[in-house]
């Protein structure tokens, strides 16, 4: 039996590039965060941990956007909160859990930044 050790590696990546976040699929129209008006961001990111692959979606505001972001980026998430969510949709019941965060920022120019000084 093998034991997960509690401060096991993990390991954030960038999968493709932010898209915007769309509100409604019919008109087209583009989310907005709604205390800043800033434009939200979806951001597909894959999580490994104890030998585990997640690929998470998160909604982040435009300007919480830094760094270049592309597929395989180290990436740190900021201010990342999860809340579980629940619709009826054509009478049936769908849930799930939807992230969002402050911030996504890519670890690549962090690293080039902190050698620069």
């Amino acid at each position: 039996m093998q034991a997960d050790h509690p401060r096991a590696p993990q390991q954030l990546v960038q999968r493709g590039h932010p898209q915007p976040k769309v509100k409604d699929r019919r008109t087209g129209e583009i989310a907005t965060d709604v205390e800043t008006g800033a434009k939200l961001m979806t951001v597909d990111v894959m999580f490994a941990a104890n030998d585990e692959v997640e690929i998470l979606s998160i909604t982040v505001p435009e300007p919480g956007i830094s760094g270049e972001l592309t597929m395989g980026t180290p990436v740190a998430l900021t201010g990342l909160i999860a809340r579980p969510w629940e619709n009826d949709f054509n009478g049936q019941k769908r849930h799930g859990i939807a992230f969002r965060a402050v911030a996504v920022t890519s670890l690549v120019a962090a690293a080039a930044n902190s050698k620069a000084a």
